[in-house]
C-alpha cells in the first residue's frame, strides 16, 4: 500500500474525530484538560481541541518543576489559542516525595525521570476532577512505538487524538493549523540530562518516521532495524491493557 499524507483531510478528520467523541460521550459543558509543554505534541493537540470544541472548553495546565527555562513557550501557546490556563508548580511536590523515598530506598534513574511525569498527570486529572473535564492524551505514534513515554505518566489519558500519528506528520498538522513555528518545530529535550530526544533514541525521528510508514524497510541499515524492534518489542506493555488473570469461573 502506497504511502499518502493529505494533511488537509487528515487534520480534517483528526478535528471531527475530537468533535465526536464529546457529542457521543460527554456534556455539552465538558472541557478538554491537558498538560502544555509548549512542544509539538501538546501545542497541536491543544490546537486540535480548540478547533473541535472552541475556546472556551480547553483547559491548558502548565507544570514547571521549580525554574522552567522555557515555559514561556508554554505560555505563547496558550496566549495564541485564547485558552483559559492554570500554573500548578510541581518542584515542591516532587521534592517532598523524593525526599521521603530517599529515605527508604535509592532513587534510580529511572525513577528519578518518571516520577515528575507522573505526578504531573496526577495535577493534570486533579484540575480535570475540578472542572468537570476529559484529559488529552498527548502522546504521538512514533514516541509510543519505541516506549519513549512514561506509563501513568504523559502516556495516560482519557481519549488520544495524536496516537496514530508520527513526528514527521504531527509536524505538518502543526504548520497547517497556523500555530507558531518555535513550537511546532522545537526540539524536544529530556529536561534532565541535557540531550535532545533524538540523541537518546540514538536515531532520528524521521528514521524512525520512514520505518514505521513503511517508506524505507532499513535493510541497508540492520542494526537500526534491530535497535527500533527490540524497542518495540520491550515497550508494548505500555500500550496494551493489563494483563489479568481470566479465572474461567461461570454460572449455570
Amino acid at each position: 500500500m502506497k504511502y499518502n499524507f493529505d494533511v488537509e483531510k487528515i487534520t480534517s478528520d483528526l478535528i471531527n474525530w475530537v468533535r465526536t467523541y464529546f457529542e457521543k460521550t460527554a456534556s455539552p459543558e465538558t472541557k478538554a484538560v491537558l498538560g502544555i509543554s509548549g512542544g509539538k505534541d501538546s501545542s497541536v493537540a491543544a490546537a486540535v481541541c480548540v478547533e473541535a470544541l472552541g475556546k472556551d472548553r480547553v483547559i491548558g495546565v502548565l507544570m514547571p518543576k521549580g525554574e522552567q527555562s522555557d515555559i514561556d513557550c508554554s505560555q505563547l501557546l496558550v496566549n495564541t489559542l485564547g485558552i483559559q490556563n492554570y500554573t500548578v508548580n510541581i518542584g515542591e511536590t516532587v521534592n517532598a516525595l523524593t525526599n521521603e523515598l530517599e529515605k527508604h530506598i535509592t532513587l534510580t534513574n529511572q525513577a528519578v525521570i518518571n516520577t515528575p511525569a507522573r505526578i504531573r498527570m496526577t495535577t493534570v486529572y486533579a484540575v480535570a476532577a475540578c472542572i468537570g473535564g476529559r484529559v488529552v492524551n498527548t502522546c504521538n505514534l512514533s514516541e509510543d512505538w519505541v516506549g519513549y513515554s512514561t506509563k501513568f505518566g504523559d502516556s495516560a489519558g482519557d481519549f488520544s487524538p495524536l496516537s496514530t500519528l508520527t513526528v514527521t506528520e504531527i509536524l505538518q498538522i502543526g504548520d497547517y493549523l497556523g500555530l507558531p513555528y518555535q513550537l511546532v518545530h522545537k526540539i524536544p529535550i529530556d529536561g534532565l540530562c541535557g540531550k535532545t530526544d533524538e540523541e537518546n533514541l540514538g536515531f532520528t525521528y524521521a528514521e524512525l518516521d520512514r520505518y514505521i510508514r513503511g517508506i524505507n524497510d532499513l535493510s541497508d541499515n540492520p542494526e537500526l532495524k534491530k535497535k527500533i524492534d527490540r524497542m518495540h518489542r520491550n515497550n508494548l506493555h505500555k500500550l496494551e491493557l493489563m494483563p489479568k488473570f481470566d479465572s474461567d469461573i461461570y454460572t449455570i
